[in-house]
């Protein structure tokens, strides 16, 4: 039978779509934890093992740039801080110093990428914390030193953080100093890190084996149970898979972005804390944007073509503006970051921008107060402002808002578009 006329496929089909989280959420697992601990070693000495260390922290300390290639659309602002907690042997403490004046955050997303909790200056602020994190099955006393309780809906919780940093050296350095003291422990003090099987091979990007997958979410349900109502008539049979996950992984691929705000730019991700019932995006999402946070924390909006529709050429030059008193409205920052379509990184350009917004030095405003931003390959000239594009090849843009305003929130920001020069 046609796997395209039979209702069985239709249905592994649909549960592919709500499952798919959990396996996405368990490769990046699987990829960005570390094999070695700075104490206590590798998790394993055979480099070809899916042990990782989890309950331990890894941090960047440099913005990434076009040399740059493991991370498609990275951010141009940030140093970020990663951890996967496990939380089967008990409560995790996240412990954070003073972070100053500095926009920070550290998400907590869980295996079904709801981004259901967050520590930082938004919501907590920016003074030293320790932050108390536990799987639902703990019962135990909550230590009176700990600031903030945090009940995890399940045993798997990706801590996803975001410092702010201005420059390279003196500031970068300063950023590095506040991760060292970032730590995760145990109610008596000791260090949380623990071995896991990862059970799979992080940098393996393409579809999965049927057997892999229902291995890998059948470990992932255990640990973290749907709500009430999803997953509901499965798992399928290994050889309807093996037809429905190509199909379901290509249709992720080529959907279009959901929500529309005119002018050319739609966003890709407009979630709270809790995906609730939509379960198509958050599987797209989790596929093509995955470890994105709520919009409160940060918004994304894309642009991909002009003011008539044409996608964004690196061949023509182009400017943004944004008219007087109708700039992008951000109570942390905001800023607008080139990157290539063919591969989604950084454009490598003679002035080293990859990003500009409202930190940039030398930033030129009009005299009626208006920004133009001028998108296009070859410089401008003095007193513009240039956001390099690549040469005869296809771009698009993304505007980061980070504690965006409600005009961005409810979708009343009348977004420009951009037009050619």
């Amino acid at each position: 039978m046609n796997p395209k006329m039979d209702p069985t496929a239709h249905d592994s089909e649909d549960w592919v779509v709500q499952t798919l989280p959990l396996f996405e959420m368990m490769r990046m697992r699987a990829a960005t934890t570390a094999r070695r601990h700075p104490a206590l070693g590798f998790a394993a000495p055979d480099r070809e093992s899916t042990f990782r260390w989890v309950n331990q922290f890894t941090h960047t300390h440099r913005r990434l740039g076009p040399e740059d290639k493991e991370v498609v659309s990275p951010n141009n602002d940030t140093v970020y801080s990663n951890a996967w907690l496990d939380l089967s042997g008990g409560p995790v403490i996240i412990e954070s110093p003073e972070m100053g004046d500095r926009y920070w955050t550290l998400g907590l997303l869980d295996a079904w990428t709801n981004p259901f909790a967050y520590v930082g200056r938004r919501t907590t602020g920016n003074r030293p914390q320790r932050t108390l994190v536990h799987g639902p099955g703990w019962r135990g006393v909550v230590p009176p030193d700990i600031t903030l309780t945090i009940a995890a809906p399940g045993d798997d919780v990706w801590l996803i953080g975001r410092h702010l940093v201005e420059d390279d050296g003196e500031d970068a350095a300063r950023v590095r100093e506040a991760q060292r003291k970032m730590r995760l422990v145990r109610l008596d003090g000791s260090d949380a890190a623990m071995r896991v099987d990862t059970g799979m091979d992080g940098r393996d990007t393409g579809v999965p084996s049927a057997d892999r997958y229902l291995s890998i979410v059948g470990a992932a349900l255990r640990r973290n149970p749907p709500l009430a109502g999803e997953c509901q008539g499965w798992p399928p049979a290994a050889a309807e898979l093996e037809l429905s996950l190509p199909a379901v992984y290509e249709r992720l691929r080529t959907s279009s972005q959901p929500h529309d705000l005119g002018g050319g730019w739609a966003i890709p991700v407009m979630v709270k804390t809790h995906w609730g019932g939509d379960y198509l995006t958050r599987a797209r999402v989790a596929r093509n944007f995955i470890g994105a946070l709520g919009v409160e924390e940060a918004m994304y909006p894309t642009a991909e073509v002009d003011a008539s529709g044409a996608p964004l050429d690196g061949a023509q030059r182009y400017e943004l503006r944004f008219a007087p008193g109708k700039g992008p409205k951000a109570g942390a920052f905001w800023s607008l970051t080139m990157y290539r379509r063919s591969d989604c990184l950084f454009v490598a350009n003679p002035i080293h921008r990859y990003s500009i917004g409202d930190r940039t030095p030398g930033l030129n405003h009009g005299a009626d107060g208006s920004l133009a931003i001028r998108l296009q390959a070859e410089d401008p000239g003095p007193g513009v402002n240039w956001l390099p594009a690549p040469k005869h090849e296809l771009f698009y843009v993304v505007l980061r808002l980070y504690q965006p305003h409600a005009d961005h929130l409810e979708l009343r920001f009348a977004y420009p578009p951009i037009q050619p020069v």
